[in-house]
């Protein structure tokens, strides 16, 4: 989908979910909050919390209106969050190198930013990622939905915490989805 589809789906109220991914809340409570970076944002729920436990979060989204509503919850509830309009498919967006402790790219599938986002953990830093999974007659993989082992591959070299394929736990995506929480080699 475009930017402006996005934003189409976000003027008309959806795409607007309050609670953040199950898989963000549980891996992020097992580290010590830090900075956190959140790729392909929406309107902030997994920054809005992350915010709320104490991490330094930057967020990042190719909407300008997904941007405007989760600055305007985060005011609302007086949390601090670096939240940047960047189309990440244009490159408008740097991952910093080694600045991260957690980096959370979730239901957004730019394979051009794995390697980024790797470098930006530092290490025993962990990536949180969820993409959604091509459908069977698409053995490949799509643009946008990844093949079957797809999203571990990257990984081959971390430790993984965490790796799903199947049925979308969350109520708010119906597609099949690729799980995988990873952390970073400590050397």
């Amino acid at each position: 989908m475009s930017i402006q589809q996005w934003n189409e789906r976000y003027r008309a109220g959806e795409q607007l979910f309050g609670e953040p991914s199950p898989l963000v809340t549980q891996y992020s409570r097992e580290l010590r909050p830090a900075r956190a970076l959140d790729l392909a944002c929406g309107p902030g729920r997994n920054s809005l919390y992350l915010a709320k436990q104490g991490w330094r979060v930057q967020a990042v989204d190719g909407s300008a209106l997904a941007i405007e509503i989760l600055r305007e919850q985060a005011a609302e509830r007086k949390l601090a969050v670096d939240a940047r309009v960047a189309d990440l498919e244009r490159g408008e967006y740097a991952i910093e190198p080694g600045a991260y402790e957690l980096i959370c790219n979730c239901y957004y599938l730019q394979r051009s930013l794995i390697p980024k986002m790797q470098a930006g953990v530092r290490p025993g830093g962990i990536v949180v990622a969820i993409v959604h999974l091509a459908d069977p007659d698409q053995p490949q993989g799509t643009s946008t939905r990844a093949r079957p082992g797809e999203l571990r591959a990257f990984f081959e070299d971390w430790k993984i915490l965490h790796e799903y394929e199947g049925s979308s736990r969350e109520a708010c995506h119906q597609r099949p989805v690729a799980e995988l929480v990873a952390q970073k080699p400590a050397s």
